[in-house]
């Protein structure tokens, strides 16, 4: 069943009205037709199994057919800050991340981050970054909509991940898989746990420093060097188990 998000303001009297470019989408490149079923969410916390009525130019009007029950969320809030990645590889970090439940995404640029966005740039990379959280959102089944923000410097990362009820900074140089351990069991339902990848060269040792003192905890995922697309999809996928097992 295909999938698709609005607005709380877009469910109404028993019906979602889904307006954008899921129009053009259902009408044109999906073809739907009235009567056909589609899977809405309000990307806060209610999903709905909804009966097409009316295929507009501008607008699809659907008509509620129940709501689901369906637990597709972690129970702890998860922001994953990634220093932005050469290439494409960002495309591919926030694709995995929101499968495995990331609440939101924001991008880092970091001391050895070889990608340098001026403004305009950035603005369109954003733009293009959250077109690929929805899909990645529809496909997975996501309730909510994960949101990839505007980039921001590294002070203002430490800052906003230091703010958290848990926040990690996986460190190549980070010794002690029990103090790991340990700090990974402390993650509970209702946290905010923000998670802080550097870019391919890693993190500044400074850097490091700063984050310490901004108040998140340095961890260890093993005995190898984990590229950056890998080490935060390692950390999501252990924090996943933890909150779902």
């Amino acid at each position: 069943m295909h999938h698709f998000f609005v607005t709380p303001a877009q469910v109404k009297d028993g019906c979602c009205y889904i307006t954008g470019q899921d129009v053009n989408h259902i009408r044109n490149v999906l073809r739907m037709k009235q009567g056909e079923l589609i899977a809405v969410r309000d990307g806060v916390s209610r999903n709905y199994i909804c009966r097409i009525e009316k295929v507009g130019t501008d607008e699809i009007c659907t008509r509620i057919v129940e709501e689901e029950d369906r637990k597709s969320e972690l129970s702890a809030r998860i922001y994953l800050f990634q220093g932005l990645p050469k290439s494409d590889k960002m495309d591919w970090i926030i694709q995995k991340a929101v499968e495995l439940g990331a609440f939101q995404i924001v991008p880092v640029a970091t001391r050895r981050s070889v990608v340098k966005l001026d403004k305009k740039k950035a603005e369109a990379r954003v733009r293009r970054w959250n077109t690929i959280a929805e899909g990645a959102a529809k496909q997975c089944g996501r309730s909510v909509l994960p949101q990839v923000t505007d980039v921001v410097e590294f002070s203002k990362a430490c800052a906003m991940a230091g703010e958290m009820d848990l926040g990690l900074i996986p460190y190549e140089l980070a010794e002690g898989m029990e103090r790991t351990k340990e700090i990974l069991k402390s993650l509970a339902p209702g946290m905010k746990v923000g998670i802080l990848i550097g870019p391919e060269g890693g993190f500044d040792v400074e850097e490091v420093e700063e984050a310490k003192a901004a108040g998140l905890c340095p961890v260890t995922l093993g005995r190898r060097i984990l590229r950056t697309e890998t080490a935060g999809m390692a950390v999501l996928s252990i924090l996943m188990f933890h909150l779902e097992a």
